[in-house]
């Protein structure tokens, strides 16, 4: 979008955000010494401070801009996105976070050994949580390159490199140790950041806004308004629009006025598009094109199965939580399994009031700057709402607020996600000391960096939601299996995670890599591709099942013993934490 220069506060406040986080990390590197300091902070964490570290590293990008941007464009089904970050720890609370502490072990490969007795299935383990963490990673630096870029104008590369030096500088320097305390304190900034905007913009609209949000009519806009294409993107039309455009329209290079015919048509990225005020705004083919059919739910997220989109979504988001590393490596922190119960039942709390504001704003946007509705990611919305709605100093420092939250959620995801990369590297490839974890950690961030700078950018909680489908594909059913089916054996373990991880895996790849728009099948293929945990789920839990059925002799001896430690209370005294492998 056009802007009329960069003001000073938004600097101040993206400049503040940055020294804060660096300044607290430098506080808890002097804190950090041992390798259990490095990898679990020496598992003296309480509840409530835990909570707000795990919220602060659990709202990620996607949280605090993506999920406006999908409910401004693809409306109530969108609700999904919060509903099910938030519902997973549910999950989490239920059935994993205190028997996985229980088990004493450090990272979830660990889990994997302890529980079922096999290092090749340690190894494979360890992969998959680099898989996932990497394919969260990614999205964190391009995100953190949109948000620059928008914000002073610097080129996408520029944001993530910026992004990617601190987190590498803070956990090289203390690991979990040091990343506790900066995520805890993001945690509130971020929910600051998210909250005082949506109240006062809510506050502006039930005050000087008579518009209604279910009207029959398609979103416009009030001002003349230059939208820049960055990524190919195909709109729908209802009826004749015209518009100023320069760049290339449905493979034809254009330059001046032309008028949009009712149908659909295909804005190379690097268009510029001119709308003049009021203006019908054409949005994403797919997405519902008036606000009636914005409110009623059905409509799924672009394509011919909405429907199969949406429950493939909730299997993602409610069972992908119980599947990500670095959530998960933040239970092992905890003193104990009650504290770790205590801690995940705060982090709902946490959470449900932090996505009433991103649900608030994502209302907002498609009123106030429904121009993102034509662009192929909508994730400018929470970084655009305030200086399109408050003119002068008001909405200046609303937007300054507001990257300050955007630049501390990069930086809390991609700390804690650098963490467990490492973590696992270190004591699995290398030899578990200190320098090998930080050895890792240069590496862990490096590769990711250079990968966020190189490959598609989709709408981050899209993206995201790939990551979760993965994690739900792989991880979640081990721990599952693995804490409750006294049945689930190596072989039967490394079956489904290898299923499960190519089918879900490999969607993923396509989709980044732009291959999930194919219609063929009427296209199934293209909505298995964009949302395939409806299917990789179940053929990971089926396969888990039934291979270990096949190989029940491989159960492993001490099964009794092992289920003794994971589910008895601690004041029977019948574990205590494992020790690292140096």
């Amino acid at each position: 979008m056009s802007g009329n220069g960069i003001p000073l506060v938004t600097v101040f406040a993206l400049v503040a955000a940055a020294l804060a986080t660096i300044a607290i990390g430098i506080y808890g590197v002097r804190l950090a010494r041992t390798t259990s300091d490095f990898l679990v902070a020496s598992r003296s964490v309480g509840p409530r401070w835990n909570a707000a570290a795990i919220s602060g590293e659990y709202l990620s990008a996607a949280s605090f801009l993506g999920v406006a941007g999908l409910i401004a464009k693809f409306g109530t089904d969108a609700l999904w996105y919060p509903i099910g970050f938030t519902a997973g720890y549910l999950g989490l609370l239920l059935f994993v976070a205190a028997p996985l502490r229980r088990s004493g072990a450090y990272t979830v490969p660990d889990f994997a050994e302890f529980r079922l007795g096999s290092a090749r299935l340690r190894s494979l383990a360890m992969v998959v949580v680099v898989v996932v963490c990497a394919l969260y990673l990614i999205p964190q630096f391009q995100g953190a390159g949109l948000t620059l870029n928008i914000l002073l104008g610097v080129p996408d590369w520029v944001g993530a490199v910026a992004v990617g030096a601190i987190v590498i500088a803070n956990v090289v320097g203390g690991g979990m140790r040091s990343i506790t305390f900066v995520q805890a304190f993001q945690y509130w900034l971020k929910l600051t950041a998210v909250a005082i905007p949506a109240l006062v913009l809510l506050a502006h609209f039930y005050g000087t806004d008579d518009r209604e949000l279910g009207s029959p009519a398609p979103p416009t806009i009030t001002q003349r308004t230059t939208v820049d294409i960055t990524t190919d993107v195909v709109v729908q039309v209802a009826a004749p629009a015209q518009v100023s455009a320069h760049g290339t329209i449905d493979s034809a290079t254009v330059d001046g006025s032309l008028v949009l015919t009712p149908g659909e048509h295909t804005l190379s990225s690097g268009t510029a598009v001119v709308l003049e005020a009021g203006a019908t705004v054409p949005v994403v083919a797919g997405a519902p094109a008036d606000g009636a059919q914005w409110l009623r739910p059905g409509n799924g997220f672009g394509g011919t199965h909405p429907m199969y989109q949406v429950y493939s979504l909730i299997l993602a988001t409610f069972l992908g939580t119980m599947g990500l590393p670095h959530v998960l490596v933040r239970f092992y922190t905890n003193p104990d399994g009650k504290s770790a119960r205590a801690t995940a039942l705060a982090v709902i709390g946490l959470l449900s009031v932090f996505y009433a504001f991103p649900t608030l704003l994502g209302v907002f946007a498609r009123l106030y700057v429904p121009q993102l509705l034509i662009t192929g990611t909508s994730d400018a919305a929470v970084l655009l709402l305030p200086g399109s709605v408050l003119a002068g100093l008001p909405g200046q420092l609303l937007a300054a607020l507001v990257a300050a939250g955007a630049i501390a959620a990069f930086l809390s995801t991609s700390s804690g996600l650098l963490v467990s990369i490492a973590g696992v590297l270190s004591t699995d490839v290398l030899r578990g000391r200190v320098r090998d974890f930080r050895i890792a950690a240069l590496i862990a961030g490096a590769v990711p960096l250079a990968l966020s700078i190189s490959v598609v950018s989709l709408d981050l909680s899209r993206t995201v939601g790939l990551a979760f489908a993965v994690a739900a594909s792989t991880l979640c059913p081990l721990l599952v299996l693995g804490i409750w089916w006294r049945g689930l054996t190596p072989a039967g373990a490394a079956t489904g995670l290898v299923a499960g991880g190519l089918v879900a895996g490999g969607a993923t790849v396509v989709s980044v890599l732009g291959g999930s728009s194919a219609t063929v099948w009427n296209g199934w293929l293209s909505a298995a591709l964009s949302y395939p945990a409806a299917i990789s789920v179940p053929l990971a839990f089926v396969s888990m099942v039934l291979v270990s059925k096949a190989t029940r002799r491989q159960v492993p001896i001490d099964i009794g013993r092992i289920f003794t430690r994971l589910h008895a209370p601690e004041r029977l005294g019948m574990g205590s934490d494992r020790e690292l492998r140096l």
